[in-house]
């Protein structure tokens, strides 16, 4: 089997290219705010910061409350929670396969966590149960949690569970990690509120929604090819079967009720996952992924720690 990990290096290596290494090292590193004798900058006081954390002479300069904050000098591990069951299977925005664009996500964040010394694991599953990979430390141990990932999208026969996942994690894992949610648009429910809100409070969380593809086009699909597997012309959804009438496509007052719809869920997730301070970025190209995920990653920088 070919390796996963060498075309994420090679995206990875583009878009370094594009904005330094040094831009893409210093994202990763505003994860690791914390605790530490190494001091990062100056900040304006917020509700909740630490009395301690208070530059107190910087304070008298100033005139307002400022805190100062460090970089941890720990190792953290990254936890990577995915979810591989039937939604997993469905086409990216772009077209593309979905799992590949969950794939890329986790390779990029998995090799900044090795190139900053820190570990990483993989809880992974769907409706009918979730499995845990033990941490790993090495590009082989990420090649074979990418491998984890494909194999599990592949053999998908259940139904995605998100929320089985966060409860996972939330009865299982006592350490304080850096998790990162890949999953895809799905409406988050209370259920899902309810335990971010409980993981918020003992780990930092990060969000990733993988895009599905538009299920009605804003233009009819072209003649067929012939082979009965061109997605412009087979829209179907993975978990009922059920193929979607091709005299639909093309319907722009469909397409547009459903791209409205759409908003609207993403609207209702984006408002959740700000009001609990949890950074989330959605991916719906590959071709544009890394770039996302330094901009996510950059953004953490600014979310205050609880």
């Amino acid at each position: 089997m070919a390796s996963l990990l060498t075309p994420v290096k090679g995206k990875l290596f583009i878009d370094s290219t594009r904005k330094s290494t040094h831009a893409l090292d210093g994202a990763y590193a505003s994860l690791l705010r914390g605790h530490s004798l190494d001091f990062d900058d100056l900040r304006a006081y917020e509700y909740g910061d630490q009395i301690r954390d208070i530059d107190w002479k910087a304070t008298a300069r100033l005139g307002s409350p400022v805190v100062k904050r460090s970089l941890a000098s720990r190792m953290h591990t990254v936890l990577f929670a995915v979810d591989t069951g039937l939604a997993m299977t469905a086409l990216a925005h772009d077209e593309k396969p979905k799992k590949d664009l969950a794939i890329l996500a986790v390779g990029v964040l998995g090799l900044l966590a090795l190139r900053h010394g820190d570990d990483f694991c993989l809880i992974n599953g769907d409706s009918r149960g979730v499995r845990r990979r033990e941490i790993g430390r090495s590009e082989a141990a990420l090649e074979h949690t990418l491998r984890t990932i494909d194999r599990a999208v592949d053999a998908a026969s259940a139904p995605s569970d998100r929320d089985a996942l966060l409860s996972y994690i939330a009865r299982t894992i006592a350490r304080r990690m850096i998790v990162v949610v890949v999953t895809d648009d799905a409406p988050v429910t209370d259920e899902t509120e309810r335990l971010l809100r409980r993981l918020r409070v003992q780990h930092d969380v990060l969000w990733i929604t993988l895009r599905d593809a538009e299920p009605v086009l804003d233009s009819r699909p072209g003649p067929s090819s012939g082979s009965g597997t061109d997605p412009q012309r087979a829209r179907r959804d993975v978990a009922t079967r059920w193929a979607i009438p091709e005299f639909l496509q093309g319907d722009p007052e469909l397409a547009a009720e459903l791209h409205a719809a759409d908003a609207a869920d993403i609207a209702h997730t984006e408002a959740l996952l700000r009001r609990l301070e949890i950074t989330h970025t959605p991916l719906a190209e590959q071709d544009e992924a890394v770039g996302d995920l330094l901009r996510m990653l950059d953004a953490r920088s600014h979310v205050r720690r609880g």
